[in-house]
């Protein structure tokens, strides 16, 4: 093992789509301690990876793989993960673990019934800015901050009809990096105090949102996600604190104030980094703050 021991963990992939393919494939090859053996998908095959219609005949043909990556849609994630804790493999779910906080339990709740390890994808808080961010907020009396998290959904979802399907999350689905961000840097808890929710018609999850947060302290946090952003593309969070009211920005990987900015690092690499100490046998689960798989569920419109 190469996490747990001298040769590589041996990785199977549960959905062959475009989150696999941009991330998940080149960061396990990029990463000495991981061994990408197969994928399975009823529809996709990437270029150089063996593939299966389904993880049945993945797991005939491989055996040997130790852990599976699920890259599917939420909507199928607790499904997936419950045969795959089944068969006593260990598990990493893309974000967010699945499409509702129950099911995330639930999933957790299997995992450590069967002694299997259960690390749950929040990727973004291994962006290269993110822990010098938090120790910078430590040091400071926040009075606000503002997120700011817009994209095209033609241009970076194109054909991925279930991401406005129930369970699909919407503009949640890249607006989700953002909240598990802010609840990484900040110490204190976060609360939704109150969301609007658009939706268009004949889907079931939002294309704009807006959200307005307090933490425990009682700072404010406004939260603004937008699926129709043309142009220049913006995920940026606005920390704004006491010294002469001066702000701050930060979109994961730069820091804009002080002009310091991070190598463009991946994040899925980095997400390896606290394995290297987790025993083999430790079932080990991190599902990932209840904000993050909560928040959007106003309603049943975005129900990661």
């Amino acid at each position: 093992m190469g996490l747990f021991g001298k040769k590589p963990l041996k990785i199977g992939l549960i959905g062959l789509g475009k989150i696999a393919v941009d991330q998940h494939i080149p960061s396990i090859r990029g990463n000495k301690h991981l061994e990408l053996v197969a994928g399975c998908s009823p529809h996709t095959r990437p270029e150089g990876v063996k593939a299966y219609p389904d993880m049945d005949a993945m797991m005939t043909a491989h055996p040997e793989i130790e852990a599976i990556a699920i890259c599917t849609p939420p909507q199928i994630r607790h499904k997936i993960a419950k045969e795959v804790i089944a068969i006593g493999r260990h598990v990493f779910l893309e974000k967010p673990p699945a499409a509702t906080l129950g099911e995330a339990e639930a999933i957790k709740a299997l995992a450590a019934a069967k002694g299997v390890s259960l690390l749950a994808s929040w990727h973004s808080r291994f962006a290269p800015a993110v822990e010098a961010t938090r120790k910078w907020i430590s040091e400071r009396e926040i009075k606000s901050i503002t997120i700011h998290w817009k994209e095209n959904v033609r241009q970076w979802h194109p054909g991925q009809a279930w991401i406005f399907e129930a369970g699909g999350m919407g503009v949640f689905d890249p607006g989700i990096n953002s909240l598990s961000i802010l609840t990484r840097i900040l110490a204190d808890a976060v609360m939704v105090k109150k969301a609007d929710l658009h939706i268009p018609v004949n889907c079931d999850a939002p294309i704009q949102v807006e959200m307005d947060m307090m933490t425990e302290v009682g700072f404010p946090i406004r939260a603004e996600y937008d699926f129709l952003q043309t142009g220049v593309q913006t995920w940026s969070i606005f920390i704004e604190f006491d010294i002469l009211r001066e702000t701050d920005a930060f979109d994961g990987r730069h820091r804009t104030r002080d002009r310091r900015t991070h190598p463009d690092q991946a994040e899925r690499s980095g997400i390896c980094r606290p394995l290297r100490a987790l025993p083999r046998s430790d079932p080990r689960r991190q599902v990932g703050c209840r904000l993050l798989t909560a928040a959007h569920r106003r309603r049943r419109d975005a129900a990661r």
